[in-house]
């Protein structure tokens, strides 16, 4: 959803609509759209004001906001926990399925959220086979010293 036109606009439109001016007009004058412009003044024959609508997003409900106790608990207990661990550990304990991106809502709500650290850096590499050589780069120098002219072999 949008952002609501600021106050300034709305109390602009307001003074123009009380001077006698139709809503079409106002637009063009205000660059606004014809739409609105109609909707406004539609607005205020009936309401006499501009504010904008409230903004009806629930916040904190959910289904799974009984059991956020469970999650933390089950994090403190094993901070390393996966999402698919906790998703069967819901399903085992209270017969609740639940999405993975619904049980991430839940902990980043909580502040539960884990992050790579950055100065832990890669895990060394293990050869595949013990006895074979190293993969040694390619000596370019030597190469083209060997190769025939015109690139033919």
């Amino acid at each position: 959803m949008p952002a609501p036109l600021s106050p300034d606009i709305r109390n602009r439109f307001q003074t123009l609509y009380n001077e006698g001016l139709s809503a079409r007009e106002i637009g063009r004058r205000l660059l606004i759209s014809a739409a609105t412009a109609v909707r406004f003044a539609d607005r205020l024959r009936h309401t006499g004001n501009l504010k904008p609508a409230a903004n009806s997003r629930r916040q904190g409900h959910g289904r799974l906001v009984p059991y956020e106790g469970f999650f933390a608990e089950l994090v403190e207990q094993d901070p390393d926990i996966t999402l698919k661990e906790l998703q069967a550990a819901l399903l085992e304990a209270h017969g609740v399925q639940a999405s993975l991106s619904g049980i991430d809502v839940v902990l980043r709500r909580l502040d539960l959220t884990y992050k790579k650290e950055p100065h832990r850096g890669r895990t060394a590499q293990t050869p595949c086979n013990e006895g074979s050589s190293p993969l040694v780069p390619l000596d370019v120098a030597s190469h083209r010293a060997s190769s025939t002219p015109g690139g033919l072999h």
